[in-house]
C-alpha cells in the first residue's frame, strides 16, 4: 500500500519531516519504504485498519495532534426507494446504498482528488471510479459505482449456484466457482463479485451522471483467497480480507458526496440503508496492574489511560471500549501491546530474567541422583511438550488441544527425543546426549508411568581420546549399571533408514520406568538439597557465527593432553565453542595430528575478521609454546 507523505503531514499542524514520521511508523510496528516521498506500507495482517491515509493517521496521534477532521455533505439524504435482497446476511450485515446524480461531469480535478493522482502517479478511469478509489485511499472503506442507467432499481447479494462466466471491469473474463458471494441485477445477471471486484455490464464511464454507490461490511472469511483464485490483482478484496471498520459507512458516503460537490452540482441524493446486526463495541476490563505485570513496567492508570485516549478508546475507570474499527483488540494483552507501542519498546527498561527453582520441588531425590549420573557424563537434560499427534494404542485424546495436530497424550518419551536429536543434528552436532524424565499416560484403565528416556548418537565426547568413539548401547549400558541396580531396561531399535537423515550413525535408545524398587548410587551434595538455584537467561544471537579451524601437528604424545587443557579451557567473551574435529595419529611418523574447531559469535554484532584473527592468534601463540608442538603449512 502507497501512502503519500504530502498526505499524512498536511493533517500534523506541526509539519514533521518525513523521516520523522517514518521512524514514529516503525515505533508503531509499520514496515515500509521510502521513494520519491511515498511510503510504501507493509501493513502486518491484523490492522486492516491502517489501510488508509486516515487509519495511519489515528496511529500517529500518539505523538502529535492530528487533523482527522473532514469537511463532509451537510444536506439531508433522502431515502432512497431501493428494491434490494439480501440472501447472505451471514456474511454481509450491513451495507448501505447511495444514488447520485450529477449535474454536469467536471472537466478537471482539484484539491485532493487531483493530489491523489498526481501524487500516487495513477491513471484516472472516470469521475466516479476515481473518487471511489480516492475515498478507498483516504478512509480504508472500498466502495463500489454502478451506472444507474445500466443498473436500475433492483439489486440482490446471494450465491452462485452453477458456475458462471462473468466479465468483471478489467475487461476479463473469468469463471465463477458455484457458491460464490455475488450481487445480481433485475435480470438475475452477475454484475459484482462481491468485495472483489465489478462487472463490465454496469461499470461507470466517463459519460455517466447518475450512480448507485455500494458501501458494505463483508465478513473477512467469505472474501479471503478470491484474488489469488481468480487472478485478479484487487485493492477491495486486499481491505475486506483484514477487515474493515461495519459502522463508518455513513461517513464514508457523506465524504464520497462532499468530494463530488466540490467538483460539480449535485442535482439529488438518495440513500439507503440496511443493518442486520447491533455492532457493539468490545468492552475489556481496565487493568493497570495487569498490563504492568505483562509489560513489566511501572506505569501509573493515567499514563496508560492516556495513550488509550490518544488511540480512540473510551476509557474509565473499570472497563475500556474498543473502537468498532480496532477488530486486533480483543483482551487484556492486546491493550497492553498498544501500551507498549506508544512508550516505544525501546523503552521499556530491561531486567535481568531470572527464574527461580526450588530444586527439590516436587522432585523425588532418586530422581536428582540420575539426573546429576547424567549430567556429569555429558547428557543434556530436555523437557517436552506432552502432547503428540500419533495415536497410539490406549492413547488418550484432549477434547481441547492446544495444537489440534497434537491432540493426544505420549504413551513413550521416543518420539519426542528423537525430534531432539534430529532437530540438534541438522544443525551440525556430531554428538548428541539427551534424557527427559517425564510422566505417560494410558487410557482402559487411566494409568500413569513415570519415565527415564534417553537417547544418543555420534562421538562419544569432543576430546581427542574419545574422538573416535562412537556412541553404542554398551556405553549408556555402562554408565548405568555403574550406579543404578534393580531396573529392567531394553534397548529400542530405530533404524536410520526410517528417518529423514543423511547421518548413518547408530542411535541409541532406552527407556526406564522409574519407580519406588528404583535404587541409584550416585553421590549428591545434600548441603545444596534445599538450596535456591538461580537460572541466568543468556539471549540467543541474532548474528551468524564465524569458523575456524586449527590443525596441530604433536610430536611427543604426552603433550597431546596439554594441548587439549589449553585450547579447551582457553576463554574469550567472542569464543562459543571449541571441540575437536579431527584426530589421527601417524604411528610411522611418530606424529599426531588433531584439528579443533573454533566457532566464534556475538550477541551484539557480527563478528568480523579482525576480531577473530585476533583471538586465533592468541591460541596460537600459546599452543606453541609447549613443546613439540608445531602447525603444518604455518610460517
Amino acid at each position: 500500500m502507497k501512502i503519500a507523505y504530502k498526505h499524512l503531514v498536511e493533517c500534523i499542524p506541526s509539519n514533521p519531516s518525513i523521516n520523522e514520521i517514518s521512524d514514529k511508523l516503525f515505533q508503531l510496528g509499520h514496515e515500509h519504504e521510502i521513494t520519491n516521498d511515498i511510503f510504501d506500507m507493509e501493513i502486518t495482517p491484523n490492522r486492516g485498519d491502517c489501510l488508509s491515509v486516515r487509519g495511519l493517521l489515528r496511529d500517529l496521534r500518539l505523538f502529535y495532534d492530528v487533523n482527522l477532521d473532514k469537511n463532509l455533505y451537510k444536506k439531508k439524504l433522502e431515502h432512497l426507494d431501493l428494491n434490494f435482497e439480501n440472501k447472505a446476511i451471514d456474511f454481509c450485515k450491513n451495507i448501505s446504498f447511495l444514488k447520485i446524480e450529477i449535474d454536469e461531469i467536471p472537466s478537471y480535478y482539484k484539491n485532493e482528488l487531483s493530489d491523489y493522482l498526481s501524487e500516487l502517479n495513477l491513471k484516472s478511469n472516470n469521475f466516479f471510479t476515481d473518487v471511489s478509489n480516492y475515498i478507498s485511499y483516504e478512509t480504508g472503506q472500498p466502495t463500489h459505482c454502478y451506472d444507474f442507467s445500466k443498473l436500475g432499481n433492483k439489486l440482490k447479494l446471494g450465491f452462485t449456484d452453477r458456475k458462471i462466466s462473468f466479465n468483471t471491469l478489467l475487461d476479463k473474463t473469468i469463471e465463477l466457482k458455484e457458491n460464490e458471494m455475488v450481487f445480481f441485477d433485475r435480470n438475475n445477471k452477475v454484475i459484482n463479485l462481491a468485495g472483489v471486484i465489478g462487472g463490465s455490464d454496469t461499470a461507470c464511464d466517463k459519460s455517466t451522471k447518475s450512480v448507485i454507490v455500494e458501501c458494505a461490511h463483508f465478513s473477512p472469511e467469505i472474501i479471503i483467497g478470491k484474488s489469488v483464485l481468480y487472478d485478479i490483482k484487487s485493492d477491495a478484496s486486499h481491505k475486506f480480507e483484514r477487515n474493515t471498520d461495519p459502522c463508518c459507512h455513513e461517513f464514508v458516503l457523506r465524504r464520497f458526496l462532499k468530494v463530488i460537490e466540490d467538483h460539480t452540482k449535485i442535482k439529488k441524493t438518495e440513500m439507503f440503508n440496511k443493518s442486520y446486526i447491533d455492532f457493539k463495541q468490545k468492552v475489556i476490563p481496565n487493568d493497570t496492574n495487569k498490563i504492568n505485570k505483562i509489560l513489566g513496567t511501572d506505569l501509573s492508570s493515567q499514563d496508560c489511560d492516556e495513550y488509550l485516549c490518544k488511540l480512540e478508546f473510551e476509557v474509565d475507570e473499570n472497563f475500556l471500549k474498543v473502537p468498532a474499527y480496532r477488530n486486533d483488540v480483543e483482551n487484556i494483552n492486546d491493550i497492553a501491546e498498544e501500551i507498549a507501542r506508544a512508550m516505544g519498546y525501546d523503552n521499556i527498561g530491561l531486567d535481568s530474567f531470572k527464574i527461580s527453582i526450588n530444586d527439590q520441588l516436587n522432585l523425588n531425590f532418586e530422581e536428582k541422583k540420575i539426573k546429576k549420573l547424567l549430567i556429569d557424563n555429558g547428557f543434556y537434560e530436555v523437557i517436552n511438550n506432552p502432547f503428540v499427534s500419533a495415536n497410539e494404542m490406549k492413547s488418550i485424546s484432549i477434547d481441547n488441544p492446544i495444537d489440534s495436530n497434537k491432540k493426544f497424550l505420549r504413551t513413550s518419551l521416543k518420539e519426542s527425543l528423537l525430534q531432539n536429536l534430529l532437530y540438534n543434528e541438522r544443525r551440525q552436532h556430531d554428538s548428541v546426549k539427551l534424557f527427559e524424565i517425564a510422566d505417560v499416560y494410558f487410557s482402559e484403565p487411566f494409568s500413569s508411568k513415570r519415565l527415564l528416556g534417553i537417547i544418543a548418537s555420534g562421538r562419544v565426547d569432543k576430546n581427542y581420546e574419545d574422538f573416535s568413539r562412537q556412541i553404542d548401547d554398551k556405553y549408556i549400558k555402562d554408565i548405568l549399571s555403574s550406579s543404578i541396580t534393580n531396573f529392567d531396561y531394553q534397548f529400542i531399535n530405530i533404524p536410520r533408514e526410517s528417518l529423514d537423515t543423511k547421518i548413518k550413525n547408530h542411535i541409541s535408545y532406552i527407556e526406564i520406568e522409574i519407580d519406588s524398587s528404583l535404587a541409584v548410587n550416585y553421590e549428591i551434595d545434600t548441603k545444596d538439597e534445599n538450596r535456591l538455584k538461580i537460572i541466568q537467561y543468556k539471549p540467543i544471537s541474532d548474528f551468524p557465527s564465524s569458523i575456524r579451524d586449527i590443525s596441530f601437528s604433536v610430536k611427543d604424545y604426552r603433550n597431546c593432553n596439554i594441548l587439549e587443557q589449553l585450547i579447551l579451557s582457553f576463554e574469550n567473551r567472542l569464543l562459543k565453542e571449541v571441540f575437536v574435529f579431527d584426530y589421527f595419529n601417524n604411528s610411522k611418523k611418530n606424529e599426531i595430528k588433531i584439528g579443533f574447531r573454533f566457532i566464534f559469535q556475538s550477541t551484539e554484532s557480527t563478528v568480523t575478521d579482525v576480531q577473530v584473527n585476533e583471538v586465533i592468534n592468541e591460541v596460537i601463540t600459546s599452543a606453541l609454546k609447549i613443546e613439540s608442538i608445531s602447525i603444518p603449512g604455518l610460517s
